[in-house]
């Protein structure tokens, strides 16, 4: 018994069609990765601000800095010690000669600020963080931007669930998609898939060389997805030097793993479903 002609033409639509699909797919991925690096990185540059005590000396300062990096919300390498003598040659940058002509004591305190990680970057932890350095005795008080911590936690609840909604919707139209590329792709096997099983072929005998074809297809269009976007990320990179900094490697990896997952199950699973359902039909319908 032969295996069912290939329809070049229809299998090349399908392929280029999957392909460009994937391709959609996978660029609205990678914003959603580049999106959560971004506001990884935005949530780290919040400074936290350490007052010291007018009295504290530098193992004081030591200390606390220790501290700090053996804690688990402190970013690595991110503490930056201002002494207030630092702080009055930053204020005559800023002010001006005019500054140091008040004709009184500095009124500036040695400080100390560090950035926190990202998922410390709630408001709840950061209360933590700020009682928590409080209690040195050393310690006159922490400052961050509370505004600025609320308004994050806030917004990313709502694009959260923008995300969550665009990928079903993204995905639902995906699998329709390719679902209706491949019947249209089968459409003209319909007769000789009856026929075989008017013959006695068995339905995993008729559907065996079609999945096998939709499986290398499928595989193929992800290749070519992924292909596509990788050449798009080298001319982004090539053009915008900072985006280097914010490129998440093992986000990008999962979802060109993804693709090509997505590429293999959609396509084999489609083509089943489109085999399975000319075998149920009667001969009449089939015209």
């Amino acid at each position: 018994m032969k295996k069912p002609p290939s329809n070049k033409p229809n299998y090349l639509y399908s392929i280029v069609s999957v392909t460009l699909v994937l391709f959609l797919l996978g660029l609205f991925g990678l914003l959603v990765v580049q999106g959560q690096q971004f506001i990884k990185t935005l949530k780290e540059q919040v400074e936290i601000i350490v007052e010291f005590q007018p009295d504290t000396s530098p193992a004081g300062v030591d200390s606390l800095q220790q501290f700090l990096a053996g804690s688990s919300f402190f970013k690595a390498n991110s503490a930056h010690f201002i002494s207030k003598e630092d702080g009055t040659a930053m204020m005559r940058e800023e002010f001006g000669e005019e500054f140091l002509k008040l004709d009184m004591a500095n009124p500036l305190y040695d400080v100390l600020t560090f950035n926190v990680r990202s998922e410390w970057m709630e408001p709840d932890s950061m209360r933590q963080i700020r009682e928590t350095l409080r209690e040195f005795n050393y310690v006159s008080d922490v400052y961050y931007q509370e505004s600025v911590t609320n308004a994050i936690a806030e917004n990313l609840k709502k694009v959260g669930l923008a995300v969550l909604a665009s990928g079903i919707f993204f995905i639902i139209v995906a699998v329709a998609l390719i679902l209706n590329t491949i019947r249209l792709a089968l459409y003209a096997n319909r007769f000789l898939i009856k026929n075989m099983e008017l013959v006695g072929a068995s339905w995993g005998f008729i559907s065996r060389p079609y999945l096998a074809r939709s499986f290398w297809h499928g595989l193929l269009s992800g290749l070519l997805a992924v292909g596509t976007l990788v050449l798009l990320l080298y001319f982004v990179l090539r053009n915008v030097s900072d985006f280097r900094a914010l490129i998440d490697v093992e986000g990008i990896a999962l979802v060109f793993g993804a693709l090509l997952l997505l590429g293999i199950l959609i396509t084999t699973l489609s083509t089943y479903y489109v085999v399975k359902k000319y075998l149920k039909m009667r001969v009449d319908d089939l015209y």
